[in-house]
């Protein structure tokens, strides 16, 4: 089969910024845990680029900046929600995470943005229906948080007052802060679904969905194997799972 040199060219931003966030993420559990923190700012901030970059690059800047907007909303709705525990509950960040406002790292706007696109991205490849891709879409940003969350805390980057109630064998995490998750990512589908069916540029999905599935695989073996956090591994298996598995039986079957 040719080879587009035109795809290519258009494709090496996003891959390479794919490459490196999954490099960087690689590198966390095998890193110092001193020097995991600031390793935690590069991969979102390099992952929040990815999204960005193809985003613009497949769908113009009107989705550049709609995913921007995510990020900026999800740093917004963190704001609120340390300051009036709604929608997640009552909790409090450290300063690992570096710079924060108002509270909050500003590294979490990124980390919103990082993983709401591709998301949005798997929600179009499953779903034909507007309403069933915003569901889907915010179910697939929403399960990610059964990794990230026992992750984070784990890791003392934040914590919670009063967890519970939680999830079996995740303790330090309550499960209003899931349901939380769950509303603001059908907020962020709902805007990013307007926008992931415009123009394109010629450029597949490959990328972000792969990173996805990558996301939740990688995500399983770390918190199960290296993380001592099998828990909350087993939790996000099944919960990104329903979405990252199709997603990679389509992958396969288009290649």
């Amino acid at each position: 089969m040719a080879v587009d040199a035109a795809l290519l060219i258009r494709a090496r931003p996003y891959a390479g910024l794919v490459v490196a966030t999954v490099l960087a993420q690689i590198a966390y559990p095998l890193t110092s845990i001193g020097a995991r923190a600031e390793l935690t700012v590069v991969i979102v901030l390099l992952g929040a680029a990815a999204s960005i970059v193809h985003a613009a690059v497949t769908r113009g800047a009107r989705a550049a900046v709609a995913v921007v907007l995510a990020a900026a909303g999800g740093f917004l709705i963190d704001v609120i929600g340390v300051h009036t525990s709604v929608p997640f509950g009552s909790y409090h960040y450290s300063s690992e995470l570096g710079t924060t406002l108002f509270g909050v790292p500003l590294a979490i706007g990124p980390a919103w943005a990082m993983l709401a696109w591709p998301a949005a991205l798997a929600a179009r490849r499953l779903c034909r229906s507007f309403p069933a891709r915003v569901a889907v879409g915010a179910w697939a940003l929403a399960a990610w948080d059964m990794f990230l969350d026992p992750q984070m805390v784990a890791a003392g980057n934040w914590h919670w007052f009063g967890p519970d109630p939680h999830l079996p064998g995740v303790p330090g995490v309550p499960l209003t802060n899931y349901l939380g998750w769950l509303v603001v990512a059908g907020a962020m589908s709902f805007v990013l679904q307007h926008v992931v069916d415009g123009r394109s540029s010629g450029t597949d999905d490959s990328w972000p969905l792969a990173f996805y599935v990558w996301t939740w695989a990688s995500s399983t073996l770390a918190l199960a194997v290296f993380l001592d956090l099998g828990a909350a591994a087993g939790w996000g298996f099944v919960a990104m799972g329903l979405v990252a598995v199709p997603v990679a039986r389509s992958l396969v079957g288009r290649r």
